[in-house]
């Protein structure tokens, strides 16, 4: 399986990064390795001292696809989920001053948070999911799917011209504003709704 996380999807976020708002979807990927095991505490990696949180709706594909037309987007998945994209944020402000590639900041092992649960999609109006995430019982991220500039439809559109969609691969649809740093001792949950999608431990 693969991951593909999608950036700067919301105007929000693109504008507090002093970034421009895209005029298609962009995406990079993480490997396999970057998913926290279940039930695996976060430990913050060593070779980074500004690492931040960026909670994302996650959309788990179900059939094999490429070059999917809008039209049958939807029919390639039926689940809709919580994570969070951890992001080395300096290491990334680092790779972004020399031109280079950003994995170190957002490939590494653990990096790729997942719910263990998903919810189906005809439980929710895509158009309209609203998410949070709390750090230490405080809200330091909102978001509804609402203010998405593209749609899950429209990116796994795009995402599938450019490489084959397996099941199970898994789309990270873009964090809004509020990302922020993490420390060690933070406890960070994510919900849809009022439903707690996951919770975690900074160690």
């Amino acid at each position: 399986m693969k991951i593909i996380c999608i950036g700067r999807n919301y105007a929000d976020h693109a504008k507090e990064m002093n970034a421009p708002t895209p005029e298609f979807p962009l995406f990079f990927l993480k490997p396999d390795s970057a998913i926290l095991p279940k039930r695996t505490p976060f430990y913050y990696p060593e070779f980074t001292t500004d690492l931040h949180y960026e909670c994302e709706v996650i959309v788990r594909i179900n059939k094999l696809g490429k070059n999917i037309s809008e039209k049958f987007a939807h029919t390639y998945y039926d689940e809709i989920g919580l994570g969070i994209d951890f992001t080395a944020r300096d290491i990334q402000e680092e790779c972004k001053a020399k031109g280079l590639p950003w994995e170190r900041a957002k490939a590494f092992d653990g990096s790729a948070i997942i719910c263990e649960k998903f919810i189906q999609k005809e439980d929710l109006d895509l158009a309209k999911i609203e998410f949070h995430l709390l750090k230490n019982n405080e809200i330091v991220q909102q978001g509804n799917t609402k203010d998405f500039i593209f749609s899950i439809d429209t990116i796994i559109s795009y995402v599938s011209k450019y490489m084959t969609l397996k099941i199970g691969d898994i789309i990270f649809t873009g964090t809004p504003a509020g990302v922020g740093p993490v420390k060690i001792g933070d406890t960070l949950q994510g919900f849809i709704g009022e439903k707690e999608m996951y919770k975690l431990q900074v160690k």
